[in-house]
């Protein structure tokens, strides 16, 4: 069995194949995308040159997926991301989208342990194969990341406490602040 702890390492080769090391086989963008999606964390070599290619392949993987129809990414935000490469604001734009990303997910980590503790249904027959299938639909919807942040119409909200709402001032407080910070930069 394949340690899971370290990343996958697809080394590159000259031809331009990607090669996966634990299982002795060619890789395309498509499988490097499933071991992703699946929670693996991937490392991208250049046989003879040994550089780390992984971001560049993480981006066309992203390019690909959009250009099929996939879009995600709108282009109100793919016009401010270059207008972040294009800016003095770089320093703080990746540690926005960083941040950003890390509260989509621990709000879908948050939103599956809602599902399990807090659900009376939990003690039904069924409920862990129902479970199993929203944990899927989640992933496949969010690529791993975001879907727990939309919730269907027939759910029922959670409860709201004091602490959490106190959290969510202090996220929009520093929202509004690197919003001022992006505009100062700007000008």
């Amino acid at each position: 069995m394949a340690n899971t702890d370290k990343p996958l390492l697809i080394k590159r080769y000259a031809s331009r194949r990607l090669y996966n090391t634990e299982t002795s086989d060619y890789v395309t963008l498509d499988d490097i995308a499933s071991f992703i999606r699946d929670g693996r964390e991937v490392q991208i070599v250049d046989l003879k040159s040994g550089d780390d290619l992984t971001r560049q392949y993480l981006l066309q993987i992203i390019a690909e997926h959009e250009s099929h129809g996939e879009a995600v990414l709108g282009v109100d935000l793919l016009t401010d991301l270059v207008r972040g490469y294009t800016t003095q604001a770089t320093s703080v734009v990746p540690q926005f989208l960083t941040a950003s990303f890390e509260m989509l997910r621990n709000g879908q980590s948050k939103a599956m342990e809602n599902m399990t503790s807090m659900n009376p249904m939990a003690n039904m027959p069924g409920f862990d194969a129902m479970r199993a299938q929203q944990e899927a639909f989640f992933k496949a919807m969010s690529g791993g990341i975001a879907g727990a942040s939309s919730r269907s119409e027939t759910e029922t909200p959670p409860k709201k406490d004091t602490a959490s709402n106190d959290d969510l001032d202090v996220i929009k407080a520093q929202l509004a602040e690197m919003q001022e910070k992006l505009s100062k930069l700007s000008k």
